[in-house]
């Protein structure tokens, strides 16, 4: 058993229809749990979100995305997410639509556990001058930009040359985006527990087309040599230009992203073959 948490923030994603009836629903359920309080805010940039440090726990209404944005809220904080799928896939939420109150229930009684999940601290750098600092929980990607030509990606690893990747990108990912974007572009799967930093490039050209899987504690620097513009990105949230010679340095960060989980500590790979077998975001009409 763990502590029950008594003060909860619900963070809704309002470009889904069903998330603020669901948060207003949420609130109403937990008001009525002894010495609990309860903030609803929408995720969407307007407005402010509180101080996650004056929470105990968060619950996020809404897909994938909307856990990676939370995770970057919630690490600094050490407070854990308790995911509910409003989107499609849901790697990483715990619980459906219409599962949202039992795993409320047993959250509010301590009857859960804590997943830890490694995340990635990525640094910009330009002429050894520190441009942007950002934590990611999925991956890293440095890649060419609207000009469909390669870049070209020099990439230490602890500061020995490993190869100079030609290609359409790098991605650079945790054990977690393993089964994201690099898990699309024919990357292993791995369990997300490790820590571990997975590199495998996007449509390489003559170039390394393995994907590597690093020692724990690995650092990561690419230097970008290309004529024609390039972009960092970070877990899909945001796109950096970049220019001939930026540096990006990636290593584990200093944060773990915590998730409320109620399902068994072998859910992992039932999830995953769930997923991988009936994929909704196929199925498009």
């Amino acid at each position: 058993m763990n502590a029950a948490p008594r003060r909860l923030l619900v963070l809704y994603y309002p470009k889904i229809d069903s998330s603020q009836t669901v948060a207003k629903a949420m609130q109403d359920f937990i008001t009525h749990w002894p010495d609990c309080s309860v903030n609803i805010v929408a995720m969407n940039g307007a407005e402010p979100i509180p101080s996650i440090a004056g929470h105990e726990a968060v619950i996020v209404l809404g897909g994938d995305g909307s856990l990676l944005r939370a995770s970057v809220l919630t690490a600094p904080h050490n407070v854990p997410m308790l995911g509910v799928n409003l989107g499609r896939l849901g790697f990483l939420t715990e619980a459906q639509p219409d599962e949202w109150p039992e795993a409320l229930t047993r959250v509010l009684s301590g009857d859960y556990w804590i997943e830890t999940r490694m995340m990635l601290h990525v640094e910009h750098r330009r002429a050894g001058q520190v441009l942007g600092v950002y934590e990611a929980l999925n991956e890293a990607v440095v890649g060419r930009g609207a000009f469909a030509r390669p870049v070209h990606l020099k990439t230490l690893i602890d500061g020995g040359e490993l190869t100079t990747y030609v290609a359409d990108g790098l991605i650079i990912a945790s054990p977690t985006g393993s089964t994201a974007y690099a898990l699309a572009t024919g990357g292993p799967i791995l369990p997300p527990e490790l820590r571990n930093i997975l590199l495998i490039a996007i449509a390489p050209h003559l170039s390394l087309d393995r994907a590597i899987v690093l020692a724990q504690g690995a650092t990561v620097d690419v230097t970008v040599r290309a004529d024609s513009e390039a972009l960092l990105s970070t877990d899909g949230q945001t796109q950096v230009p970049l220019q001939d010679g930026d540096g990006v340095s990636v290593r584990m960060s200093d944060y773990v992203t915590r998730f409320i989980r109620v399902r068994p500590p072998t859910y992992f790979y039932s999830m995953l073959m769930a997923r991988m077998t009936q994929n909704p975001a196929a199925d498009k009409g």
